[in-house]
């Protein structure tokens, strides 16, 4: 419950909670509330953080503690001979830039998962940073251009499990794969976790059962249904977290997942759905729609030169075979209602339109709309796509819930798409503020203690003497995202969306020291950066 008190830190811990305290250096936070610095448990910084430690724009929303490595796709372990492949692999399934991925990633300095972390460590970040070890990433280091294509030899799988049982050791947060049928890697191909069985899945899972500690984060899809999660936890008995559940306007199946998961956790099974209070709402280009990946047509294009890709474009038989992939008998269906346009230069009268009404308007499809227009762009054209989560009852239901935790930031990830680092803020803005779904105390809980506890994170996630001092400090009656803006400061001149400018985000300390202070951003200034690498 929320109280009056003072908050003292001495060195990296807190030291004395109460009334009347004083100090050599006093922050006078009247009027504001003083809470554990937030957990983001769902990032992809496992590149970025070697260019940007920091960790922005993550670091400036309240958040002091990450996790990466999500969806199987860390960057380690991977040999010289696979950071190509490795490379391309990412920047499908999460759109990270080849180029930067190359200039940014000191890929010479590390294959095994423990060379990673001590990488990590030597260069210094700003927020606690914690990793799990990825499924695909140990498939292409085992197997190489193989783990595309075919199981594991048993000595393959011995390998590959050595390689999990160093890195829990070494200090990762645990283990994670994808089954998405959204995760197709280079040449269009489902990323190599999706190649693997379910008995790979729990040989791979088992060194967290011997070293009692990690979690196990899973995406279900093909090959691994929604009941799967359960059976991971019977045979490791560590706690299990899947992406994502996520709200579909018209269709409640959320409600029977819960219900599922509400018994199973009446039985004692630690199995944690991750929901998120953000729409999930992409800006693709057709020069890679993401989106669209999943249809034969289009995965046909993937790791094609651009002049190829335009040619299909522009050929009417190309165009008459997409629309057939994506309205045909059994295709999967597009929410065309869901497509606008987002930016075009060619065509700035467009902006904000719906595709479907300009297809109305022109009396053309809307695959043709959108082609359309990308090709007066040069391809650069935007569009936002509105794939899930848009549902506000719905999510008004989960968010608050036991038994599920906040995630699927993405943050790192998808970045010239979306970006959704800004999740903690807004459900304080939003949903707590604004819509009311939840008291205040109740949301700090579900963005520091809840997670602290699921993820082992002994020290942290509570306000606590002897602890460490992760502290949020933010204003209840304005603290909001703020804007979304687009910029381009990656290695190779990459380009992303950022949020760097919240409302009401006033202080921010990350093992006793400020990285924020009076709503401004401390961490450029630093001599040295106080996040920890995490081996709780």
């Amino acid at each position: 419950p929320a109280r009056t008190a003072d908050l003292a830190f001495r060195g990296t811990v807190i030291e004395e909670i109460g009334p009347g305290l004083d100090g050599d250096d006093v922050v006078d936070v009247s009027g504001l509330v003083v809470t554990p610095g937030f957990i983001d448990i769902h990032t992809h910084y496992d590149a970025q953080v070697f260019w940007d430690p920091r960790l922005t724009p993550t670091c400036h929303h309240g958040v002091t503690t990450v996790i990466a490595g999500n969806c199987g796709f860390s960057i380690a372990p991977c040999g010289p001979q696979h950071t190509e492949l490795l490379a391309r692999t990412l920047h499908h399934v999460e759109d990270m830039s080849v180029e930067t991925l190359a200039v940014g990633v000191p890929w010479e300095e590390f294959e095994t998962f423990p060379e990673y972390l001590d990488a990590v460590r030597r260069r210094g970040v700003a927020l606690n940073y914690g990793c799990y070890i990825g499924h695909t990433a140990l498939r292409i280091w085992a197997m190489g251009a193989q783990a595309y294509e075919r199981d594991p030899t048993p000595g393959e799988l011995e390998a590959m499990t050595t390689a999990v049982r160093e890195a829990i050791d070494a200090g990762a947060v645990g283990f994670a794969t994808s089954h998405s049928p959204t995760h197709n890697g280079d040449g269009g191909r489902p990323v190599p976790s999706r190649r693997a069985s379910m008995a790979e899945v729990l040989a791979l899972a088992t060194p967290l059962r011997e070293a009692g500690r990690g979690v196990v984060a899973l995406l279900p899809g093909d090959g691994m249904d929604h009941d799967d999660p359960f059976v991971v936890w019977e045979a490791i008995r560590r706690p299990v977290t899947w992406t994502a559940l996520l709200t579909v306007k018209g269709f409640p199946w959320h409600e029977e997942i819960i219900r599922s998961h509400d018994e199973h956790r009446l039985a004692g099974a630690q199995v944690w759905p991750q929901v998120s209070g953000r729409p999930l709402v992409f800006q693709m280009t057709m020069a890679d729609p993401f989106t669209f990946n999943m249809r034969e047509s289009f995965r046909g294009l993937m790791d094609r030169p651009p002049e190829e890709r335009i040619a299909a474009y522009r050929d009417p038989r190309w165009r008459a075979a997409a629309w057939e992939d994506m309205t045909g008998r059994g295709a999967m269906p597009v929410n065309w209602d869901a497509l606008s346009v987002a930016e075009s230069g060619a065509h700035p009268e467009l902006v904000g339109m719906q595709v479907a009404e300009i297809a109305r308007q022109r009396g053309d499809t809307m695959l043709d709309v959108m082609l359309d227009i990308a090709l007066d762009d040069g391809l650069s054209t935007r569009f936002n796509s509105v794939l899930a989560n848009n549902d506000t009852d719905a999510i008004a239901w989960l968010l608050p819930r036991d038994g599920v935790l906040i995630g699927l930031a993405d943050s790192g990830a998808h970045v010239s798409q979306l970006c959704d680092a800004c999740f903690a803020t807004d459900l304080l803005g939003n949903w707590v503020r604004e819509q009311e779904v939840m008291t205040l105390e109740r949301a700090v809980h579900k963005l520091t203690g809840e997670p602290a506890e699921v993820f082992g994170l002994t020290g942290r996630g509570r306000l606590e003497v002897g602890k460490a001092a992760d502290v949020a400090v933010f204003d209840p009656d304005t603290v909001a995202p703020g804007p979304l803006r687009r910029i381009t400061d990656f290695p190779a001149n990459g380009e992303r969306l950022t949020a760097d400018a919240p409302v009401g985000m006033e202080h921010v300390f990350v093992n006793g020291t400020a990285i924020r202070e009076h709503g401004k951003d401390l961490t450029g200034q630093l001599r040295s950066l106080p996040g920890n690498v995490l081996t709780e």
